[in-house]
């Protein structure tokens, strides 16, 4: 059962931070084990209930929805082996990550956040949603709406198109979602102290039932196209 993170868990990224090796990691292994990956296992194990009803295909096997602590090192400058923050993923299984549709979660000593969308550009699906917006957009219309991102401090991210047409019909409420070259909704500025008990995990699956309705709108989308291929 998940009950927070702790003060070890902060101190250990930093650490790892200022001791960037793999002598220092193998020395601390099960430090590592105990403060860091435990607490997030234990974190993806407690939301796996409400993830399964959202999505009955979603993959919860927590080795499978975390990340891994090493880098790829492979095409960067940056060659320290470790990272300093991680998250964890809930997506279809099998599915690749580039464009898939999925709910996220990261914690490390300078940032917090959580959210749902796409893992970079998805043109495909985004533009069912830009024919949708056009042919149904009441019912588009409604369903931003509903979700009620500002009251509940969730925000519309991702870059947009700059060279984009866009049709004078579309309303100035779904401007921005039509525009979209990549989107995500992430939490605005969350409150950090939560993650030392299980608030932030009360707050995560608030927020992922509340874009719920948008997970499956374009799930659907992204099954449709996966059939026609």
């Amino acid at each position: 059962m998940f009950t927070g993170f702790t003060d070890e868990t902060i101190q250990f990224f930093l650490d790892l931070k200022f001791h960037n090796s793999t002598e220092y990691f193998h020395q601390n292994h099960d430090r590592y084990l105990q403060v860091v990956q435990t607490p997030f296992y234990e974190m993806i194990s407690d939301l796996s209930t409400a993830m399964l009803e959202i999505d009955p295909d979603m993959e919860i096997r927590p080795y499978k929805c975390l990340s891994r602590i090493h880098r790829d090192i492979r095409f960067t400058k940056d060659k320290s082996p470790y990272r300093d923050h991680m998250w964890f993923l809930f997506r279809r299984s099998g599915e690749p990550r580039e464009k898939s549709l999925f709910y996220y979660f990261e914690m490390g000593p300078d940032r917090l956040d959580w959210g749902m969308g796409f893992w970079g550009e998805n043109r495909e699906v985004l533009d069912v949603f830009r024919k949708r917006i056009l042919s149904a957009t009441n019912e588009c219309l409604h369903m931003v709406e509903s979700l009620n991102l500002e009251k509940n401090h969730l925000v519309l991210g991702g870059t947009s198109h700059k060279r984009m047409v866009l049709p004078n019909e579309v309303p100035d409420e779904l401007k921005r979602w039509y525009l979209s070259k990549e989107m995500y909704i992430y939490k605005m500025e969350p409150q950090f102290s939560s993650i030392f008990s299980n608030a932030v995990l009360k707050e995560v699956k608030k927020d992922f039932g509340i874009l719920s309705p948008l997970y499956r709108l374009f799930r659907g989308y992204v099954d449709e196209i996966l059939i026609k291929k």
